[in-house]
């Protein structure tokens, strides 16, 4: 399951405080085996059903870092969107995503630097109500002026 605002390219010209954009997706056993594959990430607390469950989540996990993985998806595909460079991003995990979780990744526009074309935007991750993953990103956004 993946539904989202049309992809493309916001310009800095047109960005506005406030602007939000977001997609959802459905965190699947396959998701998991391969970012573990390109990642080489392969902690059993992702993979191994057993070992998974006696840890601390008390079965398997997806990787913090896959499901951050949807915030970049939402920067880069829509706010701004094409043509925009990461230059920086905080992250907070504040639980757990699991295989079958739906993902809210949300993106909202901050701060303006049009002199610098840089955005500020907060991101964040939900799973029905509850937040799983916040922070900050700060990007390069594209212009009409240097198309």
């Amino acid at each position: 399951m993946l539904d989202n605002f049309p992809r493309g390219t916001i310009c800095i010209e047109d960005l506005e405080i406030g602007m939000i954009r977001s997609l959802r997706k459905e965190i699947t056993d396959r998701d998991i085996e391969l970012f573990a594959e390109v990642s080489t990430d392969r902690n059993p607390v992702h993979l191994d059903d057993s070992y998974a469950q006696d840890t601390i989540f008390e079965g398997r996990i997806a990787h913090g870092m896959l499901t951050a993985g949807l915030i970049s998806a939402v920067i880069g595909e829509q706010l701004p969107g094409h043509g925009t460079v990461y230059l920086g991003q905080s992250l907070k995990f504040l639980a757990p995503v699991r295989p079958g979780d739906v993902v809210l990744a949300e993106v909202e526009v901050t701060a303006i630097d049009h002199s610098k074309r840089r955005v500020s935007l907060d991101t964040r991750c939900m799973i029905g109500k509850k937040k799983v993953l916040m922070g900050e990103a700060t990007v390069l956004a594209p212009s009409r002026k240097f198309d």
